[in-house]
């Protein structure tokens, strides 16, 4: 039995709760590295590699924003670590990735840590048209593809019509450069960093933040792409121990 990838601290910003859907600005780098990249990694292309039907999804239409994606983390990534000599990028664990050979959303599951969902813009509502989800945290992306958004929250709870059309208000108010973030906070008994569930059997949710052994957190940086105007989910999941969880306010 393989041993559990936890990280051992989450960034400041990550110890106060907020209300939903607790949106604020982003201030630092829309991407990160930490403790668990390379254990995190290993077991990404381990999906990718085993379960590459569970783990990606992609609207034909929505090649070119994938490849605007990829190009735009590969710019960002340049700061944390990574180096790009032509189409191979040399990862923080000494992996190399060469860009050129395989699709742009398996580049992306190989090289960052993040799970990427991209939302467009179809009528009156923005639509999943592709994503790499390695880490889903209780949802299974092939009954989330190519649905709107507000089909997409239905099994949260909190998540009230009221709030869905504030949602999509705040996902049509995105600026390019101007990139927003929120997270989650969930207690878990099993550190597994692959959780997909039906949303025909929902997770338990115990009372607060005071059950299970593992908390698990997701930083949502939400970005807008500039050419294709697509709004981007960067998912960056965080798994600690209880006994390493900072005092949550």
């Amino acid at each position: 039995m393989s041993l559990p990838v936890l990280q051992k601290n989450l960034p400041d910003d990550m110890r106060r709760s907020r209300a939903l859907p607790g949106i604020q600005p982003e201030g630092g780098p829309w991407l990160r590295v930490d403790d668990a990249y390379a254990a995190q990694m290993a077991r990404r292309i381990a999906l990718l590699e085993g379960r590459a039907d569970d783990v990606l999804y992609l609207d034909p239409e929505a090649l070119p924003a994938v490849q605007e994606l990829l190009e735009a983390a590969l710019e960002a990534s340049l700061d944390l670590g990574f180096t790009r000599g032509g189409d191979v990028v040399t990862c923080p664990d000494g992996r190399k990735v060469d860009v050129s050979s395989i699709p742009p959303l398996e580049a992306l599951g190989r090289i960052f840590q993040n799970d990427f969902v991209l939302m467009e813009r179809r009528g009156d509502q923005h639509v999943l048209t592709g994503a790499v989800l390695c880490f889903p945290a209780s949802w299974r992306l092939s009954e989330k593809a190519g649905r709107p958004l507000t089909d997409i929250h239905i099994p949260v709870e909190e998540y009230t019509h009221d709030l869905a059309r504030r949602v999509q208000r705040l996902f049509d108010g995105i600026q390019v450069g101007r990139p927003l973030w929120r997270f989650n906070q969930l207690w878990y008994q099993d550190p597994e960093l692959y959780q997909p569930r039906s949303a025909a059997e929902p997770r338990r949710v115990g009372s607060g933040l005071k059950e299970g052994p593992y908390y698990r957190t997701e930083r949502q940086t939400l970005l807008r792409l500039p050419n294709s105007k697509a709004v981007v989910f960067a998912i960056h999941t965080y798994v600690l121990a209880r006994a390493d969880v900072p005092a949550l306010t």
